[in-house]
């Protein structure tokens, strides 16, 4: 029987244990049909449930303060070639310039795909 190559470091060598197939070489262990997607990179997706890639247009659907400014990004603001940022700690995973604010950073919870 031929089992499918080790999908994180593609060696040949693999085995099933159980309902698991593993690799010998670097340790990994995985079931049959499983995508490394969780692993490799973050989904990130918008207010909709939508799934943002970089250079997107989104939508922003709130009021949003700018911390230590009076300004305000209102609602409706179209922002153009959206940057996704994998691993935000502070959960604001998009990197952005707001024509007339500058570049900031959002949360993809208060913006929707154009």
């Amino acid at each position: 029987m031929s089992f499918p190559n080790c999908p994180q470091c593609q060696s040949e060598y693999t085995y099933q244990d159980g309902e698991l197939l593993v690799c010998p070489e670097c340790s990994y262990e995985w079931k049959e049909g499983e995508v490394l997607t969780s692993e490799t990179q973050e989904i990130i997706k918008d207010a909709n449930g939508n799934v943002l890639v970089d250079g997107d247009s989104v939508t922003v659907i709130k009021d949003l303060k700018i911390k230590g400014s009076s300004s305000v990004v209102k609602v409706g603001t179209k922002v153009k070639s959206i940057r996704l940022v994998a691993d935000a700690s502070d959960g604001h995973n998009i990197d952005c310039k707001i024509d007339g604010i500058g570049a900031m950073k959002l949360k993809s919870e208060y913006v929707k795909k154009v």
